[in-house]
């Protein structure tokens, strides 16, 4: 059925540009046996985790902690983490940022040294998520007008490693997710710090 899908997306895509973001969740969990739900908890995580979990309970969920988020990411992720009782596993890098502080420090993107910090801290632990879990779908918060590669793909759209990737807040925007989460008494953080990214609309790597 993945297989499918992936061949006809834009019809796909067509399809659940009018649904809401419950109901594209919903019908991914029907073409999948291996869902994962990949979190930041950065800005608007809360929204996915409880769009996605008001679906399916026990969704596991995924968190690649780098170890370079601020002290009120982590205080978000605990409270969410809490209150939705999620199913996480978190990965963290092989090698502490007291290590990579004294080795590497945080190198600036056009530094020779910050693909090989970018593969510690966040790609090396993604790809041991997902040999771990080895999903057929990976539900993500990519959204239309975060960085150049997100506008161009859509709500679904096929992962590098061949993964059925669905966004069900695709089309939203930031005002419509501050709405929902007032409606549903959601928290937001947006003290957040990608090391890897360094600015806004960059990509760190995982999603391309």
């Amino acid at each position: 059925m993945i297989a499918e899908i992936s061949n006809n997306l834009a019809a796909w895509n067509n399809i659940l540009r009018e649904k809401t973001p419950e109901q594209i969740i919903a019908w991914a969990l029907k073409v999948s046996q291996r869902p994962l739900l990949s979190s930041s908890f950065g800005p608007y995580a809360a929204a996915i985790l409880h769009a996605g979990l008001q679906v399916k309970n026990d969704l596991k969920v995924i968190w690649c902690d780098t170890g370079y988020n601020t002290r009120h990411t982590y205080v978000h992720a605990d409270e969410l983490i809490k209150r939705f009782d999620v199913n996480i596993d978190i990965y963290t890098p092989n090698v502490t940022s007291a290590f990579l502080d004294a080795t590497l420090g945080i190198p600036t993107v056009d530094d020779p040294r910050h693909a090989e910090f970018s593969q510690k801290v966040k790609l090396e632990p993604f790809r041991r998520a997902l040999k771990e879990h080895q999903p057929d779908v990976w539900f993500t918060n990519l959204r239309k007008g975060q960085t150049a590669f997100r506008d161009s793909i859509d709500i679904l759209s096929i992962s590098k490693e061949g993964i059925l990737k669905v966004s069900p807040f695709y089309h939203w925007s930031d005002a419509e997710l501050d709405v929902y989460l007032k409606e549903h008494n959601l928290p937001n953080e947006t003290r957040y710090f990608d090391p890897t990214k360094v600015l806004n609309n960059r990509e760190c790597g995982i999603h391309i």
